[in-house]
């Protein structure tokens, strides 16, 4: 025990990201957590009929974990369930897999490991519970999770002014109908800038993903059919290309 050091023990909390086996009976945990951000680790024996872990170690559960630091993997010693969204997603199709595309960007989002995210798990927590509220609509939640893990990781897309020169759009103007947005370019782009790839958008559908980064559903909530599906193609398309991976989790939302 003395050429083994000290065994560092650490507890924090966090929603299961996803899981994975290992061997015959163990199970690898993807967990993003309050104080450590994005970890890996071993639940020892997860996979038996008794095991002791049981369904605490699931996607999206929020539970909390005892754990030791392991040489390449942590170990999991403990686990209490807070909260199980699991039960109130899998009878619903279009929650669930609204769900799974969640906890795929939130780990997207956090590629580093144990490099904090609090703002990251904060914001997948409220999502989640957002998700099983019911009061809005699937794709709203997951669109409105997007655009708000972008803007946490900073790349926030410019919605009310040209992402290239920074000149607003008068209200009442001419082009105020129909709006320019480039991806690659990092939002709304005026007729002046030239953005390669840049696809039109009606206004409807940037007051819509306004109103969704910033919370406003009273006007997401009433917003067109047309505005909601354009909107939802154009912030899957920006999620992407900055996460610079597709999200294999939005297929099965978009036929949800």
């Amino acid at each position: 025990m003395g050429e083994n050091g000290p065994v560092s023990l650490y507890r924090d909390d966090g929603i299961v990201l996803r899981t994975q086996k290992l061997g015959e009976a163990d199970r690898i945990v993807t967990v993003l957590t309050r104080k450590n951000g994005r970890i890996r680790a071993v639940a020892k024996g997860a996979r038996r009929i008794r095991s002791r872990f049981g369904a605490r170690v699931e996607p999206f559960t929020h539970v909390d974990l005892m754990l030791y630091t392991g040489r390449t993997l942590d170990v999991i010693t403990q686990a209490e369930t807070l909260r199980g969204y699991g039960d109130s997603l899998t009878g619903d199709y279009p929650r669930y897999t609204t769900g799974i595309a969640m906890l795929e960007t939130a780990e997207r989002f956090t590629n580093v490991e144990k490099e904090p995210a609090l703002r990251q798990f904060l914001l997948l927590v409220g999502g989640l519970r957002t998700l099983v509220a019911g009061e809005h609509a699937p794709r709203l939640v997951l669109d409105a999770f997007l655009l708000r893990s972008l803007a946490v990781a900073g790349y926030a897309p410019a919605l009310d002014e040209c992402a290239i020169c920074g000149t607003r759009t008068p209200q009442g103007s001419p082009v105020a109908g129909r709006r320019t947005f480039g991806v690659a370019a990092g939002g709304l782009v005026c007729r002046q800038c030239h953005a390669p790839g840049a696809a039109s958008a009606a206004a409807g559908t940037i007051d819509l993903m306004t109103a969704l980064l910033r919370g406003e559903w009273g006007l997401a909530d009433v917003s067109e059919q047309r505005y909601q599906a354009e909107c939802s193609g154009l912030v899957a398309a920006y999620a992407q290309w900055h996460l610079e991976h597709s999200l294999r989790s939005l297929r099965h939302v978009e036929h949800a």
